[in-house]
């Protein structure tokens, strides 16, 4: 007789000799002491997501379970929980893999800079943030059923079609048939016209940038230049700060992250002004001598593809007046 999948799991998941403990002996989650409690959430997860909706046997559900990949899934679970070992595992076991995935999908050369980067961007969203419910990762969306690889190759597929599907967006037009048409970027120069307001926008978003810049912990700032500007590998910086390379990647994207967001909030808020000589009163704010006017989102949105288009300033000497922390060379390393 069929039950319902929430009480077939209370009764599979709990006790001693349960089904759970079997499986989390399996999965080998205790060295990255995990615990059966976060283990047996992602059990739940995963069976929630396959017999949503229905009511599954109890034999049903018991092979369901017994059938997943269950060292891959607790590895995820251990990552989504912030464990450091674990991190370093995955790190170590996948980042080469990624690499290589990576550039097939993007269907650019092994070891392209650009591939390498798309890569790299995904660990901070699997990494994940803290929030009033708890950590938030996406690893919480990989339920075992297929190998860890496969399913991340499937997430960076996914994020290239987004970004393919956001540059198509912002570089598409309407012929004279109505139909959509694509041109290169370099080629919607040409045809679109000038902006005014262009230079103006490009002024506020490099104010709004170097206030955002300014505001980073030392660390964080160490970490940008020696990245961006020093042209440290993450293992050259991971070794310097003490740190292994998984954490330096991880860390690098949230600033990134951590820099956007708060150039957002600046540009919103007209706090960019106060430096700067070119404030132009917008939108009926009430503006003072020294006050840049807020930006809406699609005015924000132009400040980012006019800087992705021609950026005109030089942050170099921004990055170079932080001193580095002990360790980090401000000259990169040199050859032999």
């Amino acid at each position: 007789m069929g039950q319902s999948l929430a009480g077939g799991l209370l009764r599979l998941l709990d006790g001693r000799s349960s089904l759970a403990e079997k499986l989390y002996a399996q999965s080998q989650a205790a060295r990255w002491s995990l615990s059966l409690e976060r283990f047996s959430l992602s059990l739940e997860r995963s069976a929630t997501k396959r017999f949503a909706g229905e009511s599954a046997p109890r034999q049903k559900l018991e092979d369901y379970l017994a059938s997943l990949h269950l060292e891959d899934l607790a590895l995820a679970a251990a990552c989504a929980a912030g464990c450091e070992s674990a991190w370093e595992h995955f790190f170590a076991t996948y980042r080469q893999y990624l690499y290589i995935a990576a550039a097939a999908i993007t269907k650019r050369s092994a070891g392209d800079a650009y591939a390498r980067e798309f890569a790299d961007s995904l660990y901070a969203t699997l990494y994940g943030r803290e929030t009033a419910l708890g950590r938030v990762s996406l690893f919480n969306h990989f339920h075992g059923r297929s190998k860890l690889s496969t399913w991340l190759r499937a997430v960076l597929a996914q994020r290239y079609v987004d970004v393919l599907r956001e540059e198509k967006r912002l570089e598409s037009l309407e012929d004279e048939e109505g139909q959509e048409k694509v041109l290169p970027a370099k080629q919607k120069a040409d045809w679109e016209p000038a902006d005014p307001k262009r230079s103006h926008y490009l002024r506020l978003l490099a104010a709004a940038l170097k206030q955002a810049i300014s505001s980073l912990n030392p660390l964080d700032r160490t970490r940008l230049i020696s990245y961006y500007l020093k042209d440290l590998t993450l293992a050259e910086i991971g070794k310097a700060m003490n740190e292994h390379e998984a954490t330096v990647s991880r860390k690098l994207e949230r600033v990134r992250q951590e820099l956007k967001d708060k150039v957002i909030a600046i540009l919103k808020s007209g706090g960019a002004a106060k430096n700067g000589p070119h404030a132009q009163p917008g939108h009926g704010t009430q503006l003072g001598a020294n006050a840049q006017p807020s930006l809406d989102d699609a005015q924000i949105q132009l400040c980012f593809e006019y800087a992705t288009e021609a950026w005109p300033f030089d942050f170099s000497p921004l990055l170079d007046a932080i001193p580095p922390q002990p360790g980090i060379s401000k000259s990169p390393p040199p050859d032999g």
